[in-house]
């Protein structure tokens, strides 16, 4: 049963000639003038039902999935040059920034967590030379066994008279 609310509205407001009109509010809200049956369509139902599906599809145009197969391969493949490439240039430059310190006898201490960055990096070979000067002493005072050794002078003398130990030998061993 559904209740009918009563919605009149008589009151509340009046005419030019003073009789009671409406004025828009409802004059008695939430009174229930009366209870109405209220038919549902409601009834019992029972079903029972078992099901089964199944799809197939075939695509149409092979040649475009091949395609698609073959740009995700070779893009792939290009990711995973890049990658490769990468890492070959982190490598190289770490070996060059090791090889420079230890030539310059820089290295981290062997406990610290770093020495392993730098340890298997090797330097063989080593043809740098520091810059460093050499003292050449002064040439000896002329005596009377030594020639003069000034410019544009010519020594006729002998070999031990320059200074240096004299061996002589034969070039070719003789038989």
């Amino acid at each position: 049963m559904d209740p009918v609310y009563d919605i009149s509205d008589n009151t509340g407001a009046f005419d030019e000639n003073g009789n009671a009109i409406g004025d828009g509010i409802v004059d008695n809200p939430g009174d229930i003038l009366f209870h109405k049956r209220t038919r549902t369509g409601q009834k019992d139902n029972y079903n029972l039902s078992l099901g089964f599906s199944a799809t197939w599809s075939r695509p149409l145009d092979k040649k475009l999935q091949e395609q698609c197969k073959k740009a995700a391969a070779a893009n792939i493949a290009l990711m995973e040059q890049a990658t490769a490439n990468k890492r070959l240039d982190f490598e190289i430059a770490r070996l060059k920034n090791c090889g420079e310190l230890l030539k310059q006898g820089i290295s981290f201490h062997p406990k610290s967590p770093y020495y392993s960055v730098c340890a298997d990096v090797v330097v063989k070979d080593i043809t740098y030379i520091k810059p460093h000067r050499h003292t050449i002493p002064s040439a000896p005072t002329s005596t009377s066994s030594m020639p003069s050794l000034e410019p544009g002078s010519h020594s006729h003398g002998r070999a031990e008279h320059l200074g240096a130990p004299l061996r002589t030998q034969p070039l070719f061993p003789s038989p």
